[in-house]
């Protein structure tokens, strides 16, 4: 099947950093999206698409066209660090990271041992990523296996690039959410199996963070994480002042907090670690050596009070760095609100994070933070065809907003700033149609 999506085209080619007439920013105002069978064969000005479509299949070309007029599209956004059983207890008042982990995490995970609320819960909260325009996303599920059976059916159903794994927890936990080696050790093969490289799925192994896991348990991570080329990993590192002090008295001979995973053979391309505030500069170092990535999770380092992130000096550190919901801690799923409190995470450090950086960590930036930018992240021949249709006039004062800017740059900025998922007119998922409401049969 021959598909021509046409609209307003913004996608990235590499990290723009602070320039805004970077040639990494690819703009096409009148632009096109060649699809066949939900791959990109070719995209750029419309009437260039066009014709090579139509020379390449000859005079009788039959293609659908899917017509968006000015609205824009830009690739799917990419969630690198989600936990999809907590979607209930987001919002929940005021504490920080380790008051909230005992009084809202733990008991809503717990809650998972009944499977049909692990079903009911991965539907809910795969079908409102899609209302967001999220494509993809990194997710924790619980330390029950099925709840990563629950999610990754789904997921698969829906033709999407997911990455999901079971929680590793074998201390400082309840006893209803305790692991252990040799349970880990039998589960997680099992869950590999099943869902790793199943359509376009990946496994990732997913030790809550190192207090929760002892010596042990960190070690067969590590051992799991080796035994296939392709597994991806992620974890939890530098959130909160607390918790530092805390790894630093559970793992008194190591370095730092990010020692702790490096020993454990838990670092490298594919590990992600989410938060990573308060880095000391060997960890940074060491972090870009191994091409260990960061999910930056702004709303919910905002929301738990535990400090901001200097993004760019990550960035220029030469990590990979992606956005993330976080979700739980964080306040929204959508990533246009996570790119404004991104945003305000820079002002406050009295440093400002230009629109184009930002809608690249939350495409293009988060492919390669999560090790799948082959596959996803911009509108290059040969990626999946996955995509957001965006409208600013959807939110009458972003229209009037947006009708006032001047360039690109201006009208991204708005678009971040003051856009959320009313916004979003369609999502595609390998050229398909994801919402129902503008559901179609590609």
């Amino acid at each position: 099947m021959h598909t021509l999506l046409c609209g307003e085209l913004v996608d990235f080619l590499a990290d723009p950093g602070d320039d805004e007439a970077s040639p990494a920013i690819r703009h096409q105002p009148q632009g096109a999206i060649w699809i066949v069978d939900g791959i990109i064969r070719a995209s750029g000005p419309r009437r260039a698409v066009e014709a090579q479509l139509k020379k390449t299949l000859g005079a009788a070309a039959e293609y659908r066209i899917l017509d968006h007029g000015e609205q824009l599209i830009v690739p799917g956004f990419i969630d690198c660090h989600m936990h999809y059983a907590q979607i209930g207890v987001m919002a929940s008042w005021g504490r920080q990271l380790l008051d909230w982990l005992e009084r809202y995490t733990f008991p809503a995970e717990a809650a998972f041992a009944d499977p049909q609320l692990a079903a009911v819960s991965a539907e809910f909260v795969i079908d409102r990523l899609l209302a967001h325009g999220t494509t993809t996303a990194s997710v924790f599920a619980t330390v029950h296996a099925h709840s990563v059976d629950a999610f990754m059916q789904i997921a698969d159903r829906r033709s999407l690039r997911m990455v999901c794994g079971k929680v590793m927890m074998d201390r400082n936990c309840p006893e209803g959410l305790r692991d252990t080696v040799a349970l880990a050790a039998r589960e997680i093969p099992e869950l590999i199996a099943r869902w790793h490289r199943r359509g376009r799925l990946r496994y990732s192994l997913t030790p809550r963070f190192a207090p929760t896991s002892t010596p042990a348990q960190l070690q067969l991570a590590g051992e799991l994480y080796r035994s296939e080329p392709d597994l991806h990993l992620q974890s939890h590192l530098s959130e909160n002042l607390a918790e530092i002090a805390w790894v630093r008295e559970l793992f008194p001979h190591h370095a730092d907090y990010f020692d702790v995973y490096e020993q454990a053979g838990l670092a490298g391309e594919r590990a992600i670690y989410g938060h990573c505030l308060h880095l000391a500069p060997r960890e940074i170092d060491a972090m870009a050596a191994s091409r260990t990535a960061v999910a930056f999770c702004p709303t919910s380092n905002l929301f738990l009070g535990s400090g901001t992130l200097d993004v760019s000096q990550l960035l220029d550190a030469g990590i990979a760095v992606g956005l993330a919901s976080d979700i739980g801690g964080g306040s929204s799923l959508s990533l246009l609100r996570t790119m404004a409190a991104a945003y305000q995470h820079a002002a406050l450090r009295g440093a400002r994070l230009t629109p184009a950086r930002a809608w690249y960590l939350a495409t293009l930036g988060g492919a390669r933070a999560l090790a799948l930018e082959k596959f996803i992240g911009n509108f290059l021949p040969g990626k999946e065809a996955d995509c957001v249709v965006l409208d600013p006039v959807r939110i009458p004062e972003l229209g009037w907003r947006v009708a006032r800017a001047e360039t690109l740059s201006e009208r991204l900025f708005a678009l971040m700033m003051l856009g959320d998922e009313r916004c979003v007119v369609q999502t595609y998922v390998m050229g398909k149609a994801a919402l129902p409401e503008f559901a179609d049969t590609l």
